[in-house]
C-alpha cells in the first residue's frame, strides 16, 4: 500500500519557523516530483513547492518564495518543506504530493498520490 505521510504541523507565532516531513512508503518515489499544497479554510487548495526527481531544480509559488525551502532525500523517500518567516496566511492543512508530471502537479493540481495532511497554524 503506498502512503504518504506527513508530520511536523502544529502552532507557531508569526515569525516562526516548522518543518514538516513526508515519508513515502509503499514504492520509490525516486523518480517522481514530489511537492507541498495547502489549504486554508473556506479556500481551494494551492500548490506550495515541488522538487524534481534528482533534487536539483525547485519550484515555488510566489507568496512563499525566500520564505520557504523545500528538498528531499532519495534513500529516505523523504520530501520536506522548511517554512521560515511564517505569516498568519500561512495557516493552513499542508499536503504532500507525488506524481510523476510536474506540469500535472503545479499547473492542474492534478497528482497520482496524497499524504493525508498536516495543520500548520500560525498565530499573529
Amino acid at each position: 500500500q503506498v502512503q504518504l505521510v506527513e508530520s511536523g504541523g502544529g502552532l507557531v507565532q508569526a515569525g516562526g519557523s516548522l518543518r514538516l516531513s513526508c515519508a513515502a512508503s509503499g514504492r520509490t518515489f525516486s523518480r517522481h516530483v514530489m511537492g507541498w499544497f495547502r489549504q486554508a479554510p473556506g479556500k481551494e487548495r494551492e500548490f506550495v513547492a515541488a522538487i524534481n526527481w534528482s533534487g536539483g531544480i525547485t519550484y515555488y509559488t510566489d507568496s512563499v518564495k525566500g520564505r520557504f525551502t523545500i528538498s528531499r532525500d532519495r534513500a529516505k523517500n523523504t520530501v520536506y518543506l522548511q517554512m521560515n518567516s511564517l505569516k498568519a496566511e500561512d495557516t493552513a492543512v499542508y499536503y504532500c504530493a507525488a506524481d510523476p508530471s510536474i506540469v500535472s502537479m503545479r499547473d492542474y493540481g492534478t497528482v497520482d498520490y496524497w499524504g493525508q495532511g498536516t495543520q500548520v497554524t500560525v498565530s499573529s
